[in-house]
């Protein structure tokens, strides 16, 4: 197993034992996943993951603390980029959804998360997420005032339940929008662009159509008058 040590190199240890971890903790739980687990799906030696997280716990904390950290460097920038409420919801809730698309894991490692540890989610959420829930509900509220977000909406219950919706797809993605049709990634575009608009319907105000021109009659033709 040293070779194989060798051959992972010190920098790419790190990554791939916080990588494998959040699929085996997703898939069998954090109380399932042996550390031994973890090496063997690296693909080094106990000891090795050892040298860089002196217990499991401390590979579970990584891997949540990475979720953080991707938030808290991209947040701010998707915040900021975009000059308009509707880029501000498009840049934000793409982000989110890719995230959990991009590695379906992380949606079903929250959920074990959630369940098995509540307690520990909770303090994380109060600390971690409940800033950035206020931090994004500042905008919405300049969006309420300027009247192009429904006035009675809750900025923060809204954000924490597009929150859940966007967890929730994570998980079920890869099965339930066969319920569609059986083309599996064409049946996935339908769902996800369904939530997008579910979730800018309730956020946005719906502007009234401009109304269509009605169609004008011609004159009926006057018959020729017989002499």
């Amino acid at each position: 197993m040293v070779a194989s040590d060798e051959r992972s190199g010190r920098g790419e240890v790190r990554p791939s034992v916080v990588r494998e971890a959040t699929r085996l903790f997703a898939e069998r739980g954090f109380d399932g996943t042996a550390l031994q687990d973890i090496a063997d799906a690296v693909g080094v030696s106990k000891p090795a993951v050892l040298h860089y997280f002196p217990s499991k716990e401390h590979v579970r904390d990584a891997v949540l603390d990475g979720f953080l950290a991707h938030w808290k460097e991209a947040l701010p920038q998707l915040l900021f980029a975009a000059p308009t409420g509707l880029g501000r919801f498009e840049a934000i809730f793409g982000a989110v959804r890719r995230f959990f698309a991009d590695d379906p894991y992380r949606a079903r490692l929250i959920l074990r998360e959630m369940l098995d540890r509540p307690e520990a989610i909770r303090e994380m959420l109060r600390e971690a997420v409940r800033p950035w829930l206020e931090a994004i509900a500042g905008f919405i509220r300049a969006g309420q005032a300027g009247g192009t977000h429904h006035p009675d909406l809750d900025p923060e219950a809204y954000l924490l339940q597009m929150l859940q919706v966007v967890i929730a797809a994570g998980v079920s993605n890869p099965v339930l929008p066969v319920a569609l049709e059986d083309d599996l990634a064409r049946a996935r575009a339908r769902s996800d662009r369904e939530l997008e608009r579910i979730a800018r319907a309730a956020l946005f105000v719906a502007r009234d159509p401009v109304p269509s021109p009605k169609p004008t009659r011609a004159p009926p033709k006057r018959r020729p008058t017989k002499r």
